[in-house]
């Protein structure tokens, strides 16, 4: 983990205030380029410190129970969402030995990943965390290999995404609310619609959970898409994954759901295929939802690109919400470790919740 750099104004967690971004005027919009050096390659993760590790495994491992929040990786058997390639396994008889072997072909988003640094830029500047471009990632040397693994997934893959979590059961806490037609942030919602779910939803659900975030957490957000996929028949399902772009609930695109995440989260993760409502707007009424100049806000530029914050996609909350409604605790210990591939674009993230 890397300290920030000299010559930016920092508070009392060590961050520049929201308010600040751009650091750098010509930079994209709420970007944080450089405040780790112009090199940096793990974002908001310099926030998981070894003491912020230490004190999170000292007050969240209690029991020792362990919870595996890693859907199979051959969960969308026949088809997948946004058209990715299904998990594929050759099992390999190696007679005439008694032994086997195994090859597993699949997209490194079809189920459970993390989306690393090279998946999502700024689609206006065509540019990735820290300003890099598409030619930093695809160029190829005179001997035809890649010149460059910038950004890539492997420079997680050394410390891991580990430190306290906490999970924002939003599809319980929705169905626990009376419907009121005046009140739609708790009318139960279908999350394969494109439904925005507000900031201060969030923070009233935190509220009734008697959750209090810490600085540098990891957000786990439940919103009961992996839940509803199973009561919907096949056909229901392949008819949206051949929705072209598939339509799913997620965060707000706000200032002030940034504002919130910026000032607290090391990395973000939920149980649908797009943390934020999608697909994102390309267009907005001024001052609804903008970044600069009328701009739309897109979360996956932001978070990735902006701040080289880590987004989760398709984790598997189903026993992990039981468990914190049993124990009535809603923070936890997290272990991830991303797969070790040079200039990898997203992974599983072998994960595990402790108690």
């Amino acid at each position: 983990m890397a300290p920030p750099a000299p010559g930016f104004k920092l508070n009392a967690n060590g961050i520049p205030a929201f308010e600040d971004l751009p650091l750098q005027k010509t930079d994209p919009y709420y970007s944080a380029w450089g405040l780790y050096g112009a090199h940096d390659e793990l974002g908001t993760l310099n926030r998981l410190t070894d003491s912020r590790v230490a004190a999170a495994a000292a007050s969240e491992i209690q029991t020792g129970r362990r919870i595996s929040l890693n859907w199979p990786l051959n969960a969308q058997a026949q088809n997948a969402f946004f058209a990715r390639r299904v998990f594929e396994q050759q099992l390999i008889r190696k007679d005439p030995r008694v032994v086997n072997d195994d090859v597993w072909s699949f997209n490194t988003q079809v189920s459970t990943q993390w989306d690393g640094l090279r998946h999502y830029g700024y689609q206006r500047e065509k540019r990735f965390y820290n300003g890099v471009t598409m030619e930093d990632i695809h160029g190829v040397g005179e001997d035809g290999r890649l010149k460059s693994t910038v950004n890539g997934i492997h420079a997680w893959a050394e410390q891991g995404i580990v430190g306290r979590g906490i999970l924002i059961d939003y599809h319980s806490w929705l169905l626990s609310q009376p419907p009121s037609p005046s009140s739609p942030s708790t009318t139960p919602h279908d999350p394969f619609t494109k439904t925005p779910i507000p900031l201060s939803s969030l923070l009233a659900c935190l509220a009734s959970q008697g959750t209090v975030p810490r600085f540098g957490d990891i957000l786990f957000l439940r919103t009961g898409f992996t839940s509803q996929l199973a009561s919907k028949s096949p056909s229901e399902i392949l008819a949206h994954q051949a929705l072209s772009p598939p339509p799913f609930a997620g965060v707000e695109p706000s200032p002030e759901l940034l504002r919130w995440l910026w000032s607290n989260f090391s990395a973000v993760a939920g149980d649908q295929p797009s943390f934020e409502a999608w697909p994102p707007d390309t267009q907005k009424a001024e001052g609804e939802g903008e970044g600069e100049g009328g701009r739309p806000i897109v979360l996956h530029e932001v978070l990735l690109a902006g701040w080289g914050c880590p987004i989760g996609e398709l984790f598997d909350l189903e026993r992990l919400a039981a468990h914190c409604r049993e124990q009535k605790r809603w923070s936890f210990f997290v272990s991830s470790e991303p797969c070790n591939v040079p200039g990898g674009v997203a992974s599983p993230p072998n994960v595990l919740a402790i108690f």
